[in-house]
C-alpha cells in the first residue's frame, strides 16, 4: 500500500498498505517440535500471527529487505528467549542484527496478553524452518514484570484512541464506532444508514451509524477454505441489487510455482436484506509475487456503466526477478499491475484489461463526469505516489517509469518496448500532500494514498467538485510521518487539457486511514486501520475505528 502490505512501498499495504498471505507449507512445524509443541497452542498462535505480525513479518516469516527482520531461521528469533518475549511486550527500536543483517527501524508492544504473546512465540518459534521449545504465560508474565508496561492492563491503558482532529471550517467530525478488528474496507448503499465493514481475513460487520451498535454478519473461516492459506481481504463494494462483493487473496502451494490464487466472492441478500454467505463469482491465479511485493488484487468498485472494476497490484517491486526455485522468476505477468473490469451480470464473467502500468491502485472513484481517478503506490526506491486519470486502453508507466522520473531507479528496470506511450500522473500544485515548491507528481513518497471519494452537489460550494483521499502513512521511516491525514484535491485543467490538482490537508492526524466512503447528504465515513498517528508513537498497533465527517445542518 502501498506496497500495501506491508507498504499500501512496503500497505497495509497497507498499508501494504498492503493487505500479507499465510502459506500452510510454510508454516509447518517440522517434525521434531511438533512433539515438543502443543497443537492447539501452535493453532491459536498461527491465528495471532495473521491477525497481528504478518503485515510486516510477511507469510512466510521472510521479513521485507531493509524494514522488518525475517523469522524464518532466524538466528535472533532462536537465541535468547527473554529477550524476544522482552520485544513483544514492551516493543523493540533501534538497531539489531538478525542473520547477519542490520535492521534499524521499530516494532511496537504487541497488544496481547501473556497467554497469547506465548501462543505466538511459541508457534513462530516451530515455524519458518524454526525448532524450538514452547514459551509459557508464566515466562511472559515473569518478563513482562520488568518491561515498561508491567501489565497487560498497563500496556492497554498507555494504548487508548488519539484524540480527534479539528474538523474543517462548516463541518462535524464525530466518533461512530470502534472496532474489535482491523477494518481494510467499507461499503453500504450510500444513504448512511448503516455500513458494512471488511477485516483483513474476510469477516464482515454491520455498523448502524445512529448508534455505532457493531454485528458481525460474515465470518470468513465460514466461506473461504483456509486450507489454501490464511487469506488477505481489501476488496469490498455493494452493488445496486445490495450484493456484497469481496476480494481474497491467497498463497497456494502448486506446481512448478507457488500462485496466488484470486477469488470474488459474491452474496446473496436475504429476506430482511442482510448479505448471505458469500459464494465464488471469480477465480483465477497467477504466480506469487517476489519478497514483500505480492500486492494481490484488492479493491473494487461499480462504475458509471454499471460494470465491476478491480485492482491487480503487481507481484515486484520494480520487475525484479524473482529467488528461483519454487518461485516463478520472471517479473509482472498479464495479470497483475493493471486494472480489471468484468461485467456483474454475469454468472460466469471474462475479465477485461481496463488499464494497464499500475503498480498498485489502492483507491479509486469517479466524478459527475465519469471520469475515472485513481491512486498509485511507488516503489522503495523512493518515487512519490501518483493520483492518474485512469482511461481505457491507457499505460501508467510501470514498471519502466515512475511519477515524473526521466531515471530508471534501478538496475533492472526495463527499457520500455518502442513506440509504448506513458500517461503521466495528475501534477500537484500545492501547498500539501508532498508539494515542494514546484509541481509534484503526485504524493510524498511512502506516504501510501488508499482511498478515495468524489464529493458531489450535496457538500458546500467550496468543497464540491474535489477529491477526499485517505493517506494510509509510510512504514518505511522516510520521509518522516508523510500521510497519517485526509487531503483534499481540487482538479482543474491547464492549458494543455491535463489535469491538475491544488491538494490542501483537510484532517490530520488520523489513525492510519484506509478508506473513505460517502454517506449521502453530506456525510463522508473515515476507517481508521489503528489508532497511531505517527511513526514516533510507542503504542501499540490496536484496531481503529470508523469517524463521521458530516456538514453542519
Amino acid at each position: 500500500m502501498f506496497s500495501f502490505w506491508p507498504r499500501v512501498a512496503v500497505v497495509v499495504s497497507l498499508l501494504a498498505f498492503v493487505f500479507p498471505r499465510f502459506s500452510p507449507a510454510a508454516d509447518s512445524a517440522s517434525a521434531s517440535s511438533a512433539a515438543v509443541a502443543n497443537p492447539g497452542q501452535l493453532t491459536r498462535g498461527k491465528l495471532s500471527y495473521l491477525q497481528h505480525c504478518v503485515i510486516c513479518h510477511q507469510s512466510g516469516g521472510q521479513g521485507s529487505p531493509g524494514a522488518f527482520p525475517p523469522l524464518a531461521k532466524s538466528d535472533y528469533l532462536m537465541g535468547d528467549k527473554q529477550r524476544v518475549i522482552l520485544a513483544l511486550v514492551q516493543g523493540l527500536s533501534g538497531p539489531i542484527t538478525v542473520n547477519g543483517v542490520k535492521f534499524n527501524g521499530t516494532m511496537p508492544p504487541a497488544t496481547l496478553d501473556d497467554q497469547k504473546v506465548a501462543d505466538v512465540l511459541t508457534y513462530v518459534r516451530n515455524s519458518f524452518g524454526n525448532a524450538g521449545e514452547p514459551v509459557t504465560a508464566e515466562e511472559v508474565k515473569t518478563v513482562r514484570a520488568r518491561s515498561r508496561f508491567p501489565t497487560y492492563e498497563a500496556l492497554m491503558k498507555a494504548s487508548a484512541y488519539p484524540p480527534l482532529p479539528p474538523p474543517p471550517a462548516g463541518f462535524t467530525l464525530r466518533e461512530v464506532a470502534r472496532l474489535t478488528d482491523h477494518g481494510t474496507r467499507l461499503a453500504s448503499d450510500g444513504r448512511g444508514k448503516a455500513l458494512y465493514v471488511l477485516g483483513q481475513g474476510g469477516d464482515v460487520w454491520r455498523v448502524e451509524v445512529a448508534t455505532g451498535k457493531v454485528k458481525q454478519i460474515l465470518r470468513g473461516d465460514e466461506y473461504i477454505d483456509r486450507r489454501r492459506g490464511g487469506p488477505s481481504t481489501v476488496g469490498f463494494t455493494l452493488d445496486a441489487q445490495k450484493r456484497l462483493y469481496i476480494v481474497a487473496d491467497q498463497r497456494h502451494e502448486t506446481r512448478p510455482f507457488v500462485t496466488n490464487e484470486v477469488t470474488i466472492f459474491r452474496t446473496t441478500t436475504t429476506v430482511d436484506g442482510e448479505p448471505a454467505k458469500p459464494v465464488a463469482w471469480f477465480q483465477t491465479a497467477y504466480p506469487w509475487g517476489v519478497g514483500p511485493f505480492n500486492h494481490g488484487v484488492g479493491h473494487c468498485a461499480i462504475g458509471p456503466d454499471g460494470f465491476l472494476y478491480v485492482n491487480s497490484g503487481s507481484r515486484t517491486d520494480g520487475n525484479e526477478a524473482g529467488p528461483g526455485g519454487r518461485y516463478f522468476e520472471g517479473g509482472e505477468t498479464a495479470d497483475t499491475a493493471c486494472l480489471w473490469r468484468l461485467d456483474p451480470r454475469a454468472e460466469k464473467p471474462e475479465r477485461e484489461i481496463f488499464a494497464r502500468g499500475l503498480r498498485n491502485a489502492y483507491g479509486f472513484c469517479w466524478n459527475d463526469r465519469g471520469e475515472m481517478f485513481a491512486t498509485d503506490n511507488g516503489p522503495d526506491a523512493d518515487a512519490p505516489e501518483e493520483l492518474n486519470l485512469i482511461e481505457r486502453g491507457r499505460h501508467y508507466g510501470f514498471p519502466f517509469q515512475f511519477a515524473d522520473w526521466t531515471n530508471q531507479p534501478y538496475a533492472y528496470t526495463p527499457d520500455a518496448p518502442p513506440g509504448m506511450e506513458f500517461t503521466r500522473p495528475v501534477a500537484n500544485l500545492g501547498p500539501d500532500g508532498g508539494f515542494d515548491g514546484r509541481s509534484h507528481f503526485t504524493f510524498h513518497a511512502h506516504s501510501s494514498p488508499a482511498g478515495m471519494v468524489f464529493l458531489g452537489d450535496d457538500f458546500p460550494p467550496a468543497h464540491r467538485g474535489t477529491l477526499l483521499i485517505a493517506r494510509f502513512g509510510n512504514l518505511l521511516k522516510k520521509p518522516r510521518d508523510a500521510g497519517f491525514d485526509v487531503l483534499q484535491a481540487r482538479l482543474q485543467q491547464n492549458a494543455a487539457g491535463r489535469y491538475e490538482a491544488r491538494m490542501t490537508t483537510l484532517l490530520a492526524p488520523l489513525g492510519r486511514p484506509l478508506d473513505v466512503h460517502l454517506g449521502g447528504k453530506g456525510r463522508v465515513f473515515i476507517l481508521e486501520y489503528s489508532r497511531q498517528t505517527n511513526n514516533a508513537s510507542e503504542t501499540a498497533t490496536l484496531p481503529g475505528r470508523i469517524l463521521e465527517l458530516a456538514v453542519k445542518p
